[in-house]
């Protein structure tokens, strides 16, 4: 499966961006899908994670109450709503596909820059 990030951007602090992460030439069903982030200087992390009927959702302790991730199975889509955006929250953003709860994540998106400005 092929994954297609969008959305970052440079945002005030406060400020609200959606991520987006089309996924082509696979059974989007077939994948729980999970968005990461990296910061400058920093080991990339696992900020949320949706399993393949979005029934099941996991948040890093930093993104409850402030991102929310989700899917549309119709559009092959994964989605970060990321609100009260902090300077901290600057990082590259990728989406990543797996097949199975504790197999790699194997399919990963290009990244996309979020910068929060104070």
């Amino acid at each position: 499966v092929q994954l297609q990030a969008c959305g970052g951007g440079l945002v005030l602090a406060g400020g609200s961006l959606r991520l987006s992460c089309a996924a082509s030439g696979g059974t989007f069903s077939s994948y729980h899908m999970g968005w990461f982030r990296q910061a400058p200087g920093k080991e990339r992390e696992l900020l949320a994670r949706i399993s393949r009927s979005g029934a099941v959702i996991n948040y890093a302790d930093y993104a409850k109450g402030r991102f929310t991730i989700s899917r549309d199975s119709a559009k092959n889509t994964v989605y970060l709503q990321m609100n009260s955006l902090k300077p901290e929250d600057t990082a590259v953003y990728y989406c990543a596909a797996q097949m199975g709860v504790v197999t790699p994540w194997a399919y990963w998106g290009q990244g996309t820059q979020v910068t929060v400005s104070s």
